[in-house]
């Protein structure tokens, strides 16, 4: 055999060996093979959709009839619901009181012989996270033909059109300039002596010096 012959054998040889050695070193290595690091691969995050909510989709129908009792320091308010003229209002407020939104917030808002306010979640002992995103959604202004009344429930919000979150007031005057501007949807069945009281408080401003505190609020069907 010649010379160059076994020179060409052997480089053959070499290159053979090259890659299983290669291959061999990155093992013990401990460095992972593309295969491994696919099968290690870390899977997308996926954005898990908002839990619904008792009322979510709920029809006019479902709603109707529908009670809110607040049981507050001072007493017990029941509000009967008014869906057929503002169903986005009333979704929202049931939505509040059924997942205990409202408990431990306090009525942060009175003007004397006009109007307590409550619904501001920011008053809550539970306040965190979940409730500060609880009063991110805005809701479209439902003006319907309900008179701003004693004892009408209407949601709050600022100048702005289409800008109400959490906040409500109940009247205990009238309130005819909010009439067609406002979202009336509900109004006081029993306790309008309770936010009476409420409201003849004492006050530092607008601020009452000792905010009387929703401790639960309860969805029932109203009793006749």
């Amino acid at each position: 055999m010649s010379y160059l012959f076994k020179f060409r054998l052997s480089f053959v040889l070499v290159l053979l060996v090259i890659p299983a050695s290669a291959v061999s070193a990155n093992a013990q290595s401990g460095q992972p093979t593309e295969a491994a690091k696919k099968a290690n691969a870390r899977p997308p995050e996926t954005v898990s959709a908002p839990a619904r909510e008792p009322f979510d989709g709920a029809p006019v129908e479902k709603m109707a009839g529908q009670c809110v009792t607040l049981e507050t320091d001072a007493g017990l308010i029941e509000i009967e619901m008014i869906p057929e003229v503002a169903p986005e209002s009333v979704r929202s407020f049931l939505n509040l009181a059924a997942t205990g939104a409202l408990d431990t917030t306090t009525f942060s808002r009175v003007v004397k012989d006009f109007v307590i306010q409550g619904g501001n979640l920011a008053t809550s002992e539970k306040w965190g996270v979940e409730l500060s995103k609880r009063m991110a959604p805005k809701l479209p202004d439902e003006p319907g033909l309900v008179k701003h009344v004693r004892g009408i429930v209407s949601m709050a919000r600022s100048d702005e059109p289409n800008s109400a979150t959490t906040n409500f007031f109940i009247l205990v005057g009238v309130g005819q300039h909010l009439d067609g501007k406002f979202s009336a949807f509900g109004r006081v069945s029993k306790g309008i002596e309770v936010v009476d009281a409420i409201n003849q408080a004492e006050l530092q401003g607008e601020k009452p010096a000792k905010p009387v505190r929703i401790n639960r609020a309860l969805v029932s069907l109203c009793k006749k």
